[in-house]
């Protein structure tokens, strides 16, 4: 096993399996990333809100990568264990019209965080005595798609992508199906804070570090993300979840079920109709993230303490 550093340099802005990888590891190696912000320096602590109507959307989405996997193959499952995440001292969050879930919400608005000593205090400061937890984490993680060309960044899709999947904190697992020989995974839109839906369409957005091992598990056969949380929010318990990435929330609600009910059938020997039992008495259901259309993201979640 080794560690290996992929540094500014490295940025790329569509998701391609023609981009030629910045680094070459093998299952157990661990990399630290530089993560730009997701607006590549456009904002900065000094901007104020009419500076949103001057973004230059070409360079959204900045992705460092990408990263090839040795003998990692179509059919394979990368896993990807975020072990350490660090922000920069400030961020930002914005309303930009046109965006976000709530139309009504027509004027532009951005608001810079304090983000030092959050570390430390596990907490950032908003006003009036508000504070919210500190939860780092990376929006942006994904696998080369399966199809040629191009495609954007967001929307998420089966290979991953702008997941904004807000439990993915250090101590998680991610899974991804693998779709192109060695991967060639990339990850940005490092976030300091952000709630399930993203549902104003930013979060605390914020540039940093994160340092990420790899493991690839020959066969998996998975065909959508899945992941493992190191706790969840009030029993201290890890969580498993399946996930569903669809243009309909109802679609993307059912998928992310049958993947569960898939996975507790295969892993511990369930009927089906056990297994969507089990779904509907101890498992939660999810949205996170509800506004990078056409598709959005639903999570099923399970405590791994009620798993043998």
């Amino acid at each position: 096993m080794a560690s290996y550093k992929v540094g500014l340099e490295s940025f790329h802005y569509q998701w391609s399996a023609a981009h030629k990888p910045v680094i070459r590891i093998a299952s157990g190696d661990s990399i630290s990333f530089d993560v730009n912000e997701v607006m590549s320096w456009q904002i900065t602590q000094k901007s104020k809100a009419k500076d949103l109507a001057r973004l230059d959307n070409a360079k959204l989405y900045p992705l460092s990568g990408p990263v090839y996997v040795s003998d990692a193959s179509p059919g394979d499952d990368l896993r990807i264990i975020v072990e350490e995440i660090e922000t920069a001292n400030w961020g930002w969050s914005a309303i930009i019209p046109g965006l976000g879930l709530l139309p009504e919400f027509k004027k532009p608005y951005l608001w810079i965080w304090d983000l030092s000593g959050a570390r430390k205090s596990g907490y950032v400061k908003f006003k009036n005595g508000i504070k919210v937890p500190y939860r780092p984490f990376c929006g942006v993680m994904g696998v080369a798609p399966k199809e040629p060309g191009e495609f954007p960044v967001m929307p998420p899709k089966l290979h991953g992508g702008n997941l904004d999947i807000r439990h993915l904190i250090e101590g998680s697992a991610l899974d991804l199906p693998v779709w192109r020989r060695g991967a060639l995974f990339s990850v940005g839109d490092m976030h300091a804070v952000q709630g399930d839906g993203e549902v104003c369409v930013t979060a605390i957005e914020c540039p940093g570090k994160v340092k990420l091992k790899f493991e690839l598990v020959k066969g998996a056969g998975i065909k959508s993300p899945r992941f493992t949380t190191p706790r969840t929010r009030g029993d201290n318990a890890s969580e498993f979840s399946t996930v569903g990435i669809a243009p309909d929330l109802m679609e993307a609600s059912k998928m992310a079920v049958r993947n569960m009910i898939e996975y507790l059938s295969n892993q511990y020997s369930l009927t089906r109709e056990e297994a969507y039992v089990l779904c509907s008495v101890a498992a939660d259901l999810r949205i996170h993230e509800v506004v990078d259309a056409p598709n959005w993201v639903v999570g099923l979640a399970i405590s791994k303490s009620l798993l043998p």
